[in-house]
């Protein structure tokens, strides 16, 4: 290959969607809107109980490469599989896509990760996470030579779990800073937050990540605030390029303690929030590499997550290229 426009590493997942209501998710002991993590035993028992479903190759990370394909630049992946048959449609849809994926799948341990993911009338998702063979992502899967030819590399913050994948994402933040390139993550989640601030304050802090997306309610956990301006000027201070995405209020990017705010692009149904932030930071990096201004790359962010959530899954029914092109907004 030859340059590559974003790299990301994350949990390779395949999601398994099915619609509920919020008595099932009340009877489930399932966390409305959040990510679970869950065993194979609970894994089983929640499969039992869906209805119709449709399995979809996911993964937040990998969201994010596929929507970068979609809207014509050059995106490559990094998550591990194992060699079974849900690690192979997993690496069979990604690369489908035009997403280069060559990282070796595990022979032995966990079956490869699935999601199980509800969504209730209202297009609010929550999922049920068996990680299995996601976890096994070492710092040996990380490419030295991948990285170096990334202008970006984005990380999910659902790989802070363990240790051996913090490992791997601090190789990749070594090599392409070594590189002049840079380095983005995503917290992925408030439950995320949580678990991690220390952590993840400490990677802005100690210049480790040079780009970071949070939603509104992962911002405010960070910072510990109720006060979303609160915590937006406290991102402002540590030195990052930060986007933040407000649902149906748009996204503020905040740079060098000064913030521009961007509404959200109109739908004309909420089917399926799934994917939503992993489409928008697609379009953003995809703005942000070809040198365009905050603005638009928050425009193209919110064009392509409009268009996940009016169906179901995380990944683009439509080519995103072309309709950015169709909304004057090219790339």
């Amino acid at each position: 290959m030859s340059n590559i426009d974003i790299l990301t590493i994350g949990n390779a997942i395949v999601d398994v969607i099915a619609a509920t209501d919020d008595t099932f998710l009340h009877e489930q002991a399932i966390i409305k809107g959040a990510m679970n993590l869950i065993d194979e035993a609970r894994a089983e028992h929640l499969f039992s109980y869906m209805g119709q479903a449709k399995t979809i190759s996911g993964g937040s990370a990998a969201n994010t490469a596929v929507g970068i394909a979609s809207l014509g630049l050059c995106a490559a992946y990094i998550g591990k599989v194992k060699q079974d048959a849900v690690g192979h449609i997993f690496a069979h849809d990604l690369r489908k896509t035009g997403v280069y994926y060559d990282v070796s799948p595990a022979l032995t341990g966990p079956a490869s990760a699935r999601s199980f993911i509800f969504v209730t009338p209202d297009g609010e998702r929550s999922m049920n996470t068996y990680l299995g063979a996601c976890q096994n992502l070492e710092p040996e899967d990380v490419e030295h030579a991948l990285v170096e030819r990334s202008a970006i590399t984005y990380l999910e913050g659902y790989l802070w779990d363990k240790p051996a994948a913090k490992q791997a994402f601090l190789k990749a933040s070594q090599i392409a800073h070594a590189a002049g390139r840079r380095i983005a993550i995503t917290l992925s989640d408030s439950f995320c937050v949580e678990r991690f601030r220390d952590e993840f304050l400490h990677l802005m802090r100690s210049k480790a990540v040079d780009i970071v997306f949070a939603n509104e309610s992962e911002l405010t956990s960070l910072y510990q605030t109720p006060n979303f301006d609160e915590a937006l000027h406290q991102i402002g201070q540590e030195g990052v390029l930060a986007i933040v995405t407000r649902s149906e209020l748009g996204s503020v990017v905040m740079e060098h303690g000064q913030h521009v705010a961007v509404p959200a692009f109109p739908i004309q149904q909420l089917v399926d929030s799934t994917g939503a932030g992993d489409l928008f930071a697609a379009g953003f990096l995809a703005g942000l590499v070809r040198g365009e201004d905050h603005v638009f790359s928050a425009k193209l962010g919110s064009l392509a997550a409009a268009e996940i959530i009016q169906h179901i899954g995380a990944r683009p029914t439509t080519n995103l290229q072309a309709l950015a092109h169709q909304h004057g907004l090219k790339v």
